[in-house]
């Protein structure tokens, strides 16, 4: 079903190609790897600069999802010891003009495969990120407003936004503390930012979550009763639609080798000033400094404005 899927969308990308600057939101993306370099369609590019460095991007054959090929992104070592806040990538981003406005929704979706050994240290690890464009006037460090991360050998998902302060006075509590309609958040007023937890798989524990240690009702996750895949049960096809409202209207659906993992509503992103006018998506492994290798396996990228271009249409939760 997914290469159906991925035939007709595309063709649609063929077709949209030439309005991509005009309408990007409008664009059909698609990219399954089988070539020897990135599809003139899918709009990514490996984007060089001194942490990316720490990364090789291989076009190859031997491990795939579906196709003739799939993407391998690796880092090693790279930053000196001393320099904390050093970050090694491997990141494919898309290009500049192909960005979708942060405004609008859309779907993305992407299989990816953890190579072994898996990380387990507790460390800061990351295969997909969502951020805002940062203008030169803004000031500050913006975390993703939505990521796909792995700590501890477990996957997780988490939604950041400008700070919000609680309803009421909170304390220290655990992840299960948190009431209906109110969800785990790490509150960081000094940086004007908080970070919730969204979506864990199914080895978490309420002690892998102790940094959340706080609720806010100012993102709310709709639980539809399936957890994230385990790093280490083989290929995961992500499918999932953004739509950034630091105001409060922001939306995102998480599904996972199509089943539906949650819907997220609410204050999503960052509106602070100086940020640009578009979102962007980058994949790959991303972490802070550390001592090994680390690989990942990426297949069958492919973004639209609708979901069964992305995702089957019969399990699509919007058009």
């Amino acid at each position: 079903m997914i290469g159906k899927i991925l035939a007709m969308a595309l063709l649609a990308a063929t077709f949209n190609l030439a309005s991509a600057a005009a309408e990007p939101a409008g664009d059909v993306l698609i990219d399954n790897f089988d070539g020897n370099d990135f599809s003139p369609g899918g709009g990514l590019y490996y984007r060089e600069n001194f942490e990316q460095s720490a990364g090789t991007v291989e076009f190859q054959s031997e491990v795939k999802q579906s196709g003739t090929g799939a993407l391998k992104l690796s880092i090693k070592p790279l930053c000196p010891n001393t320099n904390e806040n050093c970050s090694e990538r491997a990141e494919i981003w898309e290009k500049t003009e192909r960005r979708v406005p942060y405004n609008q929704g859309v779907w993305y979706g992407f299989s990816v495969k953890f190579a072994d050994p898996l990380p387990r240290g507790d460390h800061r690890y990351l295969i997909a990120q969502w951020k805002r464009e940062i203008g030169p006037e803004a000031v500050g460090d913006f975390s993703p407003f939505l990521a796909l991360r792995l700590n501890q050998g477990k996957l997780f998902a988490t939604i950041e936004t400008n700070y919000v302060a609680p309803s009421k006075a909170q304390g220290s509590s655990t992840v299960k503390a948190c009431g209906d309609k109110q969800t785990p958040v790490w509150f960081r007023p000094d940086t004007n930012q908080m970070r919730a937890l969204v979506a864990t798989d199914t080895s978490w524990t309420p002690q892998d979550g102790s940094q959340f240690n706080s609720c806010t009702d100012a993102i709310v996750v709709t639980d539809h009763g399936n957890k994230l895949p385990t790093p280490d049960s083989g290929w995961i096809d992500f499918a999932i639609y953004t739509k950034p409202g630091p105001d409060g209207s922001g939306h995102v659906e998480i599904f996972a080798n199509k089943k539906w993992i949650v819907t997220v509503k609410g204050h999503v992103g960052h509106a602070d000033k100086g940020l640009g006018a578009n979102q962007y998506f980058k994949f790959g492994p991303y972490r802070a400094a550390d001592k090994t290798d680390w690989t990942l396996y990426y297949d069958n990228f492919r973004r639209s404005p609708r979901c069964a271009d992305v995702l089957d249409a019969d399990i699509c939760p919007m058009p």
